[in-house]
């Protein structure tokens, strides 16, 4: 999807940095096509934003993500619903393969759908007044519980999820679900921050790790380590890994192609 055919999301780029904003007024609550505007600008990223080493994702307005379109569950029907629940897949799993990292700048509440879309994220920052949750029991729906596991505790996933009541980011930080809880006014200022700094490393540095996390995450230990070793084999042969090792001992910045 081509950046003038957006209608859910919008861009801004600072250098290597892209802030994309949710923007579906009154709580950007998530619909059918803006789960399909969602995968498909994700799927597209490098048609999209050729360059872009980091993307901060975050909500227009108060909110985050307040959740799924209600209107859609009520026209929901055993027959239409894989059909449907597939596209909520595909939207969430094309923010976590996104091929640079994630970082979600989180407003206000992150809810069921909120809460999945934050988790695929790579880290979340979070604003004071946030709060995240999985509503679902309480409407009779189901999902964003295995999305919630990634981020707390297995007995504590279970007690928001039965509970359907949400929970502070303040007190979700303690767990390491959430990086950093900053005022609501300092939350893209230091969303931007995290982001610039990872942004000064080799674009095929941050690819590569990408790559690695999202692949070893569900792997042993014993694997996922031989799995991370074949790439540093690969990345031996990139200039850019040369260059950052010239960098280190000449004690200068690197200067990394595109």
């Amino acid at each position: 999807m081509k950046l003038d055919q957006l209608k859910f999301l919008s861009t801004k780029i600072d250098g290597a940095v892209a802030v994309v904003t949710m923007n579906r007024p009154p709580v950007n609550a998530v619909n059918g096509d803006m789960y399909r505007e969602i995968r498909d600008f994700f799927s597209d990223f490098d048609l999209n934003l050729p360059g872009i080493r980091i993307v901060v994702l975050t909500g227009h307005g108060r909110h985050f993500c307040a959740g799924n379109d209600l209107g859609e569950f009520i026209e929901m029907t055993p027959e239409n619903a894989p059909g449907r629940m597939k596209t909520v897949r595909e939207a969430f799993w094309a923010i976590y393969d996104c091929p640079v990292p994630v970082i979600a700048a989180v407003n206000g509440s992150a809810l069921g759908t909120g809460l999945a879309i934050a988790a695929s994220c790579d880290f979340t920052i979070c604003g004071l007044s946030a709060q995240m949750g999985c509503p679902e029991v309480s409407i009779g729906v189901m999902g964003a519980a295995k999305h919630l596991s990634r981020l707390l505790p297995q007995p504590l996933v279970r007690y928001l999820y039965f509970n359907a009541e949400p929970i502070a980011a303040a007190d979700l930080e303690r767990f390491g679900a959430v990086l950093k809880v900053v005022p609501d006014e300092d939350l893209l200022t230091e969303a931007m921050a995290i982001a610039t700094k990872i942004a000064r490393h080799s674009p095929t540095a941050l690819r590569t790790a990408k790559e690695s996390m999202n692949t070893i995450e569900s792997m042993d230990l014993k694997s996922g380590y031989e799995f991370e070793q074949r790439l540093t084999g690969q990345l031996s042969g990139h200039p850019d890994a040369r260059e950052a090792l010239l960098a280190r001992t000449e004690k200068r910045d690197p200067v990394f192609g595109r």
